[in-house]
């Protein structure tokens, strides 16, 4: 339980953050245009675009999964995090030039300009129904955990969550939640550094946590090397590392470089030499989590074998709060879970005015195209009340859906039955000049009906509603590992838009100007020796990072 002077340090948080919302806001109140509320006046730099991509990203849901997957002996789910920092590369160098140079506010509307107002319609449509699926039932949902593992109910938990996220984030706009993402940054490393620091040092150090999961492993009947691998082999049914290669980069290419949640960050940009530094700067940061999240988890399994520590690993999920608790002086501990409920307020935060975003532009503004500014922030506000409910009501089938594999599984899973359709017809849409408008729509449909048969179908499995052996072509179809089923997808979707775009005519040069590579995006790009020597530098920890963390390695 937290002690008083935890609860101090953690109201001392709260007021801290809403009194820089609040200064944000009366700093800005005279500038309330659609574009300072949605995209921040785009006049931000690259340290707080990257902060805020790290920090928005990062969520509690992030935090609490990676440290029960290292608990779980689930290392290759690090693999998302470190497969990002590439994938943030791509976004820098070869998404951003487009995405800046066409002023668009959403990325539905980048879309609609390379295909039509149906690829708009149903990007803006899978995105809300993802953030529900995902981003915001999924943080309020961990956030609620570290709460019962403090003593308090689950849903007062998830409640306070919501009510004290949403009242900055509705008031401050984009620029509330770039600020606080960036102070929220330093406490999150800050908290996550010392729980490392702490779990090590009860250990025994990096031998001590060797040795100690040795034993447990070897009490527990699971495999010690794979607490210390981030490879895995191809027959594995969770995470083999054809999937990670293959697969995992699909999911990166949807989230980082097409998902509105994230390049709202870029498109508030000064310009493009700083929205690439930003993304450079957050890839730079995502090879943290698997030394302050992941690391943590397995402390946490090493701990609970040698008696120190006490935890279900049967359900490691709560692992890191437990640890907390446990582990951790009065003071520091209330500074740390500070750390987690800034990962989680920054991360449901920017999942709030991305849907308010979409709601907006995306929908209500096409409907009613004269609106005043002022009437566009209020319906984005109170469209983003009315998902927060219906997120609430998701949960508790969310809970079901995530006990067979932890939170990250559950997570990734779902990103991958929708996110692969997505990515086709972004990515082949800039380079592939003959895709037209017909190919993406029926790409994007197939590949969701599938995916969303895969979901279901997956609910029923896990209900016990359909059993193996009953319907043969169905277990194939649900038994395909997650990942490989992305890549699958991706070819399919690619395969789908290829053939039906040759049914109809190719689009007019005006049409694919600025949204396509090509001499068409002739000035679109700046080189500066800066970014090309943090890119190569980037690359080089990636392949440092994969090589020491396998068979090869310490494993």
């Amino acid at each position: 339980m937290i002690s008083f002077l935890d609860s101090l340090v953690i109201l001392f948080y709260f007021i801290a953050i809403f009194a820089l919302a609040i200064w944000i806001t009366r700093r800005d109140k005279k500038q309330r245009g659609s574009t300072d509320y949605f995209l921040a006046s785009r006049d931000a730099g690259w340290f707080i675009i990257g902060s805020s991509l790290f920090a928005s990203n990062i969520g509690a849901e992030h935090i609490i999964g990676l440290a029960g997957s290292g608990a779980r002996g689930d290392m290759p789910a690090a693999q998302f995090e470190i497969l990002a920092s590439l994938v943030l590369i791509v976004l820098g160098w070869l998404f951003v030039p487009f995405y800046l140079k066409s002023g668009v506010f959403t990325m539905p509307e980048f879309l609609e300009r390379r295909y039509s107002a149906g690829a708009r319609v149903y990007l803006s449509i899978v995105s809300i129904t993802a953030y529900v699926l995902t981003k915001i039932s999924l943080t309020i949902f961990a956030g609620a955990l570290v709460f019962e593992v403090l003593g308090i109910p689950f849903w007062t938990g998830a409640l306070v969550v919501v009510l004290t996220t949403g009242v900055y984030t509705v008031f401050g706009g984009f620029k509330a939640v770039l600020y606080t993402d960036m102070v929220q940054l330093f406490i999150l490393l800050g908290g996550m550094f010392l729980v490392t620091f702490f779990g090590f040092h009860a250990i025994g150090g990096w031998e001590g946590m060797r040795l100690a999961v040795a034993e447990t492993a070897a009490g527990t009947g699971a495999e010690a090397s794979n607490f210390f691998n981030l490879w895995r082999p191809v027959e594995d049914t969770s995470y083999p590392w054809t999937g990670m290669l293959f697969g995992a980069p699909i999911l990166g290419i949807w989230y980082w470089c097409t998902d509105q949640f994230i390049v709202q960050r870029v498109l508030s940009a000064k310009d493009v030499t700083n929205a690439r530094g930003g993304s450079l700067f957050a890839g730079y940061l995502k090879q943290l989590p698997l030394f302050i999240f992941v690391i943590p988890g397995i402390l946490a399994f090493g701990l609970a074998g040698s008696g120190l520590l006490q935890l279900d690993l049967h359900n490691p999920d709560k692992a890191l709060p437990i640890l907390i608790t446990n582990l951790l002086p009065s003071g520091i501990r209330g500074l740390v879970l500070a750390g987690l409920l800034a990962a989680l307020m920054s991360s449901l935060s920017s999942a709030f005015n991305s849907c308010s975003t979409l709601f907006t532009m995306d929908f209500y503004k096409k409907f009613k195209p004269h609106a005043k500014e002022r009437e566009l922030v209020w319906v984005g506000q109170s469209a983003t009340v009315i998902l927060v409910l219906i997120s609430l009501l998701y949960i508790p089938l969310m809970r079901v859906l995530t006990e067979s594999g932890g939170i990250i599984q559950y997570m990734q899973s779902v990103q991958a039955y929708i996110s692969p359709p997505i990515a086709a017809a972004f990515l082949i849409g800039l380079f592939v000049h003959r895709i037209n408008a017909t190919g993406a729509i029926v790409s994007l449909w197939v590949g969701f009906v599938l995916g969303a048969l895969r979901l279901i179908l997956e609910f029923f499995y896990n209900q016990g509603k359909m059993v193996s052996g009953q319907y043969p072509l169905f277990d194939t179809f649900v038994n395909i590992n997650f990942l490989h089923f992305a890549l699958y997808l991706f070819v399919l979707s690619a395969v789908v838009m290829w053939i039906f775009s040759q049914f109809s005519p190719r689009p007019s040069q005006e049409k694919l100007q600025g949204v396509t590579f090509g001499k068409l995006s002739e000035g679109f790009f700046e080189i500066k020796r800066r970014d090309v020597v943090l890119t190569v530098g980037l690359v080089l920890i990636v392949l440092a990072i994969w090589l020491i963390f396998s068979n090869l390695g310490i494993a």
